[in-house]
């Protein structure tokens, strides 16, 4: 019976590793489902001592929670990640003709509405955790949202971390770190990356990707890549710009 017991208790604790909760902004109407995941030592993390936070979105129409790879990482390296799902029924369908970015650009204010939400309702009821000072995390239409809530003059994010956004400019500040993974088979559009002499005055750290392809930096990715992924961001966490 005691060996019975001990397992209970740990899978008990794996289970409460992660949990699905759904947050009402009454402003804006919206019901945002997030994923939370803990780090693995959550005993380290206090009111006085916060742990990291990110808030990692996702690429348009891929699940909030399908970037369990990227979450685990952040995770061995102390951070709470919280995963915004951000299309929800009944929101307009993703431009993809005419002017992208003054097309999209509806998306991603609603999308920095929401991570702005999401972090100002958490920061009221996890005080172990840091929410005054984040991290970004975006894949794709994830990565221009990201961009786009720091570019809006919100000023709570101290790293972002894209993977192949393509549409908004990176934020031009000294004040963030920034590292954005590019993939090999669809090019930025023109002044979203940095200048030569921009790399050179931003702290920033870009990476390519050989035969990354945009979509399948997912958790449905191939594991070379998802490993390789987990690698960059663990080097860039650790102050280290990786190279492939």
């Amino acid at each position: 019976m005691k060996y019975i017991f001990l397992l209970s208790i740990f899978f008990c604790s794996q289970l409460a590793a992660t949990e699905y909760r759904v947050l009402s902004d009454a402003q804006t109407q919206r019901d945002i489902p997030i994923h939370i995941s803990y780090p693995q030592d959550t005993s380290v993390c206090s009111s006085k001592n916060p742990c990291p936070v990110a808030l990692l979105s996702s690429g348009y129409g891929v699940a909030y929670d399908n970037y369990k790879f990227i979450s685990n990482t952040l995770n061995d390296v102390g951070y709470l990640v919280v995963a915004v799902q951000h299309e929800l029924p009944g929101d307009p369908p993703l431009a993809v003709r005419g002017d992208l970015y003054t097309a999209r650009s509806e998306n991603w204010q609603r999308g920095a509405n929401s991570l702005e939400f999401v972090r100002t309702e958490l920061q009221q009821h996890m005080p172990k955790y840091n929410f005054a000072s984040i991290t970004l995390v975006g894949h794709s239409n994830g990565g221009d949202i990201s961009a786009w809530y720091i570019n809006s003059g919100l000023t709570s994010v101290k790293q972002l971390i894209t993977l192949d956004h393509r549409r908004v400019p990176l934020p031009r500040l000294e004040t963030v770190a920034i590292l954005s993974i590019r993939g090999s088979d669809f090019p930025a559009d023109d002044g979203v990356l940095y200048t030569t002499e921009e790399l050179k005055q931003f702290d920033t750290c870009i990476v390519q990707v050989t035969d990354a392809k945009h979509n399948d930096m997912t958790d449905f990715g191939p594991d070379w890549l998802k490993n390789t992924l987990s690698a960059i961001i663990r080097a860039f966490i650790a102050g280290d710009c990786y190279r492939v």
